[in-house]
């Protein structure tokens, strides 16, 4: 009885108004925005143009603030842009350009002169793909975006027609990856393929492509990337999408199209919108995809909607506490601890750290009283996974483990299938009580598969200079299933020289205590998110991720992470300070490093005090200047001054360059 009042709860009538349901996502800047981001997206208000054109509506904004939006805001080439491309040129974000100034009417010839220089298959950076095969959804732009602009076709080459053809299956279906090296196809990469070579008049055997894209169906009515697929989940508003659609353009339909027009009336939620899959909370993009789906199947829209599911309360008595994942792993572990007391860093995962300098780290800590536990957090270099079909990726490989723990070894240079990865790498992992963090893949059909898969615990956004949620917004979807993060991915041989980025950049997980036992049940429950405040956000606080109520709860404990950046290290060295620059073979000597800026490969750029005196007991105390250089850019700084024995008071004085002020530091040393 309580499970079919339950279903009567969430399936009550409830008329959805899609329009209403955008208009709560629009953003003061001109375009449209995730329901808890402040600024707009390109993606989303793609999204909701394209939802209004298949409503018959009007957007209710303003069309050339809406066309300077789209023209000013491409991900990662507006100004002020807060990101980097990655590894290939994401060419979706123009056709999105020009799909919106046609949808509004307007002249999309801006962006032909890009376009025509896009005539041959693009080059992809071996460090992320292990045979350098282009992304083949950003390739088929070059034919996509021609189309949408009336532009002829004949300047494409040879090899760009041969790149696409290269990659049909037997069956019709199309992949990442050629034929010849294996694996079946994928609906996605099939709704990419096929329009393009229709474009050029060079589809062959459409009809083998309609039936390998029917035999995707499940029973549920929705579509799975592939029949008999092994990992990833079947139910998905995007496969949905591509089967759909690009079964209309070749003149077909699903074999059970009642089913499928079901399963996109199920992920009808009652403030207008579209979830992902069947329960999830609405999203701007699925649901276009949800509305352009429906629209080509010649189904109506839901006349009922799911209620929502209320938000789970948090629980009383949940704190701020900062996380650091892949910070710094070697050089001074006086500084990192240091560094964390300052920056109030609970868990500090070590990036690639030896067991003894996470160890030597964790002593210092207790000695001090300083509140932090480090843990390992390791980036497994020279590791690439293959999926058949979609290629063979590197970066996947991230990790988080208690420390002091056997969790498995790496597979660098083995190059496993995902299945082999999951078996023996990701499996003693979790066994050891570790997981896995997703850091990047311009591949979405791939992504898609191996987030799906239950093997991922976190996924990066900011990193260094970029933001990955921004410029790969199809991770937008997994924000109500997987929790949001931050990726230091340290560089450099001091935690010193990652000052900036420590300061900058941050997770933050919601727990009774800052433990790695409350970090675990935080990413269970999404009581964690991803901060970011620098130049870098201009000054903005950003916020990513989280449960519902989450973000709510960690700005207003805002004071118990924000923390400034510290100036000046001071530290004592002896010969038994194993892991510190300045080491002396005997006696100590005080090393003081300056602050610098510093960039993301731990470079020290600019200076943000300079040393004006350094005593002894109120004595001048004459210091010398180490300089340690990598390929001509400065890696490290300090002065040195040996010290004599017995216990004494070293006092620095320094002269912050922003403005002028002199501050004294002074530390005691060990007697």
């Amino acid at each position: 009885m309580m499970i079919a009042a339950a279903l009567l709860v969430l399936l009550q009538a409830a008329p959805p108004d899609t329009a209403k349901y955008f208009e709560s996502l629009a953003r003061p800047d001109g375009g449209y925005g995730w329901e808890d981001q402040a600024d707009s997206h390109l993606t989303v208000t793609w999204a909701a143009v394209g939802s209004h054109r298949i409503l018959g509506k009007e957007v209710p904004r303003k069309k050339e603030e809406l066309l300077e939006f789209i023209r000013t805001h491409h991900p990662y080439r507006r100004e002020g842009s807060e990101k980097n491309r990655h590894a290939t040129e994401l060419r979706t974000f123009v056709h999105q350009q020009i799909q919106v100034t046609k949808w509004l009417g307007a002249d999309p010839s801006v962006y032909a002169e890009e376009v025509r220089k896009w005539t041959k298959p693009s080059a992809y950076l071996a460090a992320y793909e292990r045979k350098q095969y282009p992304v083949l959804e950003q390739e088929s732009m070059a034919f996509a975006c021609r189309a949408e602009l009336g532009l002829p076709h004949d300047d494409l080459s040879s090899a760009l027609v041969e790149y696409l053809l290269s990659r049909r299956r037997p069956d019709g279906s199309f992949n990442n990856t050629p034929a010849s090296d294996g694996g079946g196809g994928n609906v996605l990469n099939t709704a990419w393929a096929v329009p393009s070579l229709k474009v050029v008049g060079n589809l062959q055997d459409p009809e083998k492509t309609a039936a390998w894209l029917r035999s995707c169906q499940a029973k549920s009515g929705s579509f799975c990337p592939q029949p008999d697929l092994e990992i990833g989940r079947v139910d998905d508003i995007v496969c949905v999408w591509a089967a759909v659609t690009t079964l209309k353009a070749l003149g077909s339909s699903p074999a059970d199209v009642p089913g499928a027009v079901a399963y996109l009336h199920s992920l009808a939620n009652e403030d207008g919108g579209f979830g992902y899959r069947p329960g999830l909370p609405s999203d701007p993009i699925a649901t276009y995809y949800a509305l352009a789906s429906l629209q080509a199947l010649g189904a109506a829209a839901p006349r009922t909607a799911r209620a929502a599911i209320p938000a789970k309360p948090l629980p009383e008595g949940l704190k701020a506490y900062t996380v650091q994942i892949q910070a710094p792993g070697k050089g001074s572990p006086w500084e990192a601890v240091e560094l964390a007391r300052q920056l109030r860093i609970h868990l500090w995962g070590a990036k690639n750290a030896a067991p003894e300098w996470i160890r030597e780290a964790q002593s210092i800590a207790t000695r001090l009283g300083v509140p932090v536990t480090f843990c390992v957090a390791d980036e497994e270099y020279g590791t690439y996974i293959g999926v058949p079909g979609l290629g063979t990726y590197s970066h996947v490989a991230d990790l988080m483990a208690p420390a002091g723990v056997d969790f498995g070894k790496p597979m660098a240079g083995k190059d496993p299938s995902w299945m082999q990865f999951d078996r023996d790498r990701i499996a003693p992992l979790k066994a050891a009580g570790g997981f896995m963090v997703y850091q990047i893949c311009d591949n979405r059909e791939l992504s898609d598969l191996i987030l799906d898969s239950g093997a991922y615990e976190a996924i990066s956004t900011f990193h260094m200079r970029q933001n990955f949620f921004e410029f790969l917004p199809f991770l937008a979807r997994y924000r109500h299933e997987i929790p949001f993060v931050s990726l230091q991915d340290a560089h450099g041989e001091e935690p010193w020289a990652w000052t900036d980025d420590l300061a900058a950049h941050r997770t933050v997980m919601l727990a009774t205590e800052p433990t790695w036992e409350g970090w675990r049940k935080a990413l269970r429950e999404n009581w964690v998110v991803a901060i970011r405040n620098d130049d870098f956000t201009r000054f903005q606080t950003k916020i990513l991720g989280g449960a519902p109520g989450v973000q709510d709860a960690v700005r207003r404990q805002e004071k118990e992470w924000e923390a400034e950046r510290p100036l000046l290290s001071v530290v004592f060295v002896t010969p038994e300070s194993k892991f510190e620059a300045a080491r002396p073979e005997q006696g100590a000597v005080v090393r003081i490093r300056p602050g610098f800026r510093n960039n993301p490969q731990a470079v020290l750029l600019k200076p943000l005090v300079e040393v004006v005196e350094v005593t002894l007991d109120g004595t001048p105390l004459a210091t010398t200047v180490e300089k340690k250089e990598d390929k001509g850019k400065l890696a490290d700084y300090y002065l040195r001054a040996p010290l004599p024995a017995g216990k004494h008071v070293v006092a620095v004085k320094f002269r912050r360059l922003d403005t002028n002020e002199e501050v004294t530091f002074a530390r005691e040393t060990a007697p």
